[in-house]
């Protein structure tokens, strides 16, 4: 992997990562440490129809409640694209923690990290490239649209958990409410920066909160902000933006977020 600059020696516009390890190496933030676990969720598609796999031509499946986490051949569909992806992430030296099957039928999600600042980027990436590898073999399509089908279906996010030191430390909680305060007072500016298409999931419904309103709260999946309840009983840990759309550039949404928590004086 590598990054691409213009003959000027311009980062080319593509190339967010350039901007992204500024922020991960200014002082402050290397001593902070800071953790990323990124959820990737994405649709696999039946590749002529651009409908997804494992539901009927034209029509659609049962309604959702069955296929999250499921298994059987009635309610999983596209495991073996999965499967596949999984080791090779493996054998490919990347840091993934575990894979499902989404709400969604034929929706599913991996994910990567814990890691260390700018690297969460990289190894996204990566695993983002090998995965459509895959699906080209297997001779279907994969969408990262927020919202890829219109109606009573979840959309897909990439849900970014994120703790530093302090946070993991003793009275780490405290320092969690402050970084969440920041981020609910820069609420706008993360929205702009965390994906195309992003209105199109964030109603309210489906596990979201909409997307002009901010709030956080513990165990809450209808949140912008989720704090787990070990985080909440030990006074420290780490916490979940839920914000984040499936197609957001993971070096723009690590940095933002480092860049408010830590950098940023309000």
């Amino acid at each position: 992997m590598c990054d691409a600059y213009t003959p000027a020696g311009e980062p080319i516009p593509t190339n967010k990562r350039h901007a992204a390890a500024k922020i991960f190496s200014h002082p402050d933030v290397v001593a902070e440490e800071p953790w990323y676990g990124i959820e990737q969720e994405y649709t696999l598609l039946q590749r002529d129809v651009k409908w997804p796999i494992g539901w009927p031509l034209g029509g659609y499946p049962g309604p959702q409640g069955p296929y999250y986490c499921s298994i059987g051949a009635d309610k999983s569909f596209g495991r073996d694209v999965v499967d596949s992806h999984y080791k090779s992430c493996l054998y490919a030296g990347i840091n993934i923690s575990g894979i499902n099957g989404e709400v969604m039928p034929g929706q599913w999600e991996f994910q990567v990290g814990p890691a260390v600042g700018i690297s969460a980027g990289d190894e996204l990436w990566v695993a983002r490239y090998i995965l459509e590898r895959i699906t080209e073999i297997a001779g279907v399509v994969l969408s990262f649209d927020p919202k890829p089908i219109q109606g009573d279906w979840n959309g897909a996010g990439a849900h970014t958990n994120y703790s530093t030191k302090s946070m993991r430390h003793d009275g780490g909680y405290e320092v969690i409410k402050k970084a969440i305060e920041k981020l609910g007072l820069r609420h706008k500016e993360h929205i702009a920066a965390y994906g195309e298409g992003n209105e199109r999931r964030l109603t309210g419904r489906h596990e979201t909160a909409d997307i002009n309103t901010f709030l956080w709260g513990v165990a809450n999946r209808g949140a912008s902000i989720r704090v787990g309840r070990d985080t909440e009983t030990q006074g420290k840990g780490y916490f979940e933006d839920r914000r984040p759309a499936s197609n957001m550039d993971p070096y723009v949404v690590t940095s933002m977020i480092a860049e408010t928590t830590i950098l940023w004086k309000p």
